[in-house]
């Protein structure tokens, strides 16, 4: 099938090096993307500043890419905002591109071509169909040798409820409520959060950065309470010093100094059931008999899902917890461990039943959290070279990732620090600081 494109979803960080993999290999990708440029989801987060060094930010093959061009690589040893990854990396990337690279055309299903789901006769030998919708409206059909689902999970935040589902009043309380880190750099933004109580839900890297910036706002008054639905602590600060990205290392150092300074009031073992909005406009967060009250904006920060609905034609064969590739899924599930690395992987741990289906990227890890943009880009080399017939170097591994410096089993979050293991041991290393304190009644 090899007169057909390789049909790359998503021009985002790993959809633009997969291209750019399948290109150093003589096989032609098409990526498309739905909104009007690439990059456009870490455009959405462009005051963010990463905690990866630009070292392992620029993809091997999309360095060799550009670099022809007068393409200027930048400081290995510096970190970049998502504003600065866009304009320096992934819009030159998407240039040099060219005609590859289309947006503004959404994928809306992917299917065999002439078979659903159901019918065996043709799978290996009929290629794929991808139905995309234009922004005009128009509809067309694609025909691929494979697809490459590398559309990330940005657009599906997990909400606020703790079971999983949006808590009551949830909606109701939208104007209140943000899925994202704010950016208070923006002065409309910042007026938004200043002087006000604000609740922020979650204990990822998301709302570490959170309660850091929010932190700097105290002295305009603002209240900061951190909603956490485990029942202690333990190691959601990270490894500090131990953590072998310093940045990622110091972030949750940084978030450790501002609650012991007395900015944030932390609420441990809060499952947030409903939104109660009283007459002044206040939110009050409730959790069985457990309130958090006189709430003015809460910033939820619970990770991320993938949307799996355009795929249902396909045959894929995906863990039923974390939503992952089943052979991957053991390898980064949040209840059985939290060292944050993960051996490096490929086109063996991507491979669906479905010929010539690989979800990578960010939507490779399903629900689960802590992905790198290196573990992407060894993804998309693996599966550019088993699509162009070199299987030896699809399955050789070429990365060695960073530790996070905490090891232990995270989903199990009930149980004392001191009592929890994981894949790795305990957490004896990592100091554990006690900052619950009773919700407001």
């Amino acid at each position: 099938m090899s007169e057909y494109p390789v049909v790359v979803v998503g021009a985002g960080p790993v959809g633009l090096a997969a291209a750019a993999q399948l290109v150093e290999r003589g096989v032609e990708p098409l990526v498309v993307e739905r909104t009007d440029r690439a990059g456009a989801a870490v455009a959405e987060w462009h005051h963010v500043r990463l905690f990866s060094p630009w070292s392992e930010l620029v993809a091997p093959a999309a360095g060799r890419l550009l670099e022809p061009t007068g393409w200027q690589r930048p400081d290995g040893e510096t970190y970049p905002t998502g504003a600065e990854w866009a304009d320096r990396y992934l819009h030159p990337l998407a240039d040099v591109l060219g005609e590859r690279v289309r947006v503004g055309v959404e994928v809306v299903g992917v299917a065999r071509r002439g078979r659903d789901r159901v019918v065996d006769a043709g799978r290996d030998t009929e290629p794929l169909t991808v139905h995309v919708r234009h922004r005009d409206g128009r509809e067309e059909r694609i025909t691929a040798q494979a697809v490459v689902d590398a559309s990330g999970t940005w657009g599906g935040p997990n909400p606020l409820g703790g079971d999983g589902l949006p808590a009551l009043g949830e909606w109701a309380a939208a104007d209140r409520i943000t899925y994202r880190v704010p950016n208070l750099a923006d002065p409309q933004v910042r007026a938004r959060y200043a002087g006000r109580h604000v609740a922020v839900v979650g204990s990822g890297h998301s709302a570490l950065t959170a309660l850091v910036a929010l932190a700097d706002l105290a002295e305009q008054g603002t209240r900061i309470s951190w909603v956490l639905r485990r029942g202690v602590v333990g190691a959601v600060f990270g490894g500090g010093e131990a953590d072998q990205l310093p940045a990622r290392g110091a972030l949750g150092q940084r978030a450790k100094a501002a609650a012991a300074a007395g900015h944030v009031t932390t609420v441990t073992g809060f499952r947030t059931e409903a939104v109660d909005r009283r007459m002044d406009g206040r939110l009050t967060l409730v959790s069985g008999a457990d309130r958090v009250s006189g709430v003015d904006e809460v910033v939820v920060l619970t990770g991320f899902r993938p949307d799996l609905s355009w795929l249902s034609e396909l045959r894929l064969d995906l863990d039923p917890t974390l939503e992952a590739p089943v052979t991957l899924a053991p390898l980064i599930d949040p209840n059985v461990h939290s060292c944050g690395t993960v051996y490096p992987h490929g086109v063996k741990e991507l491979a669906h039943p479905e010929p010539g289906v690989y979800l990578a990227g960010m939507k490779s890890y399903g629900r689960a959290p802590t992905f790198l943009a290196m573990t992407g880009y060894e993804q998309v080399r693996s599966i550019a070279a088993a699509l162009a017939g070199d299987r030896e170097s699809a399955e050789r591994v070429e990365l060695v990732l960073p530790e996070t410096g905490v090891c232990g089993g995270s989903g199990v979050f009930d149980q004392p620090a001191d009592t929890v293991g994981g894949c790795c041991g305990p957490t004896g290393g990592v100091e554990t600081l006690t900052l619950a304190a009773p919700p407001t009644r």
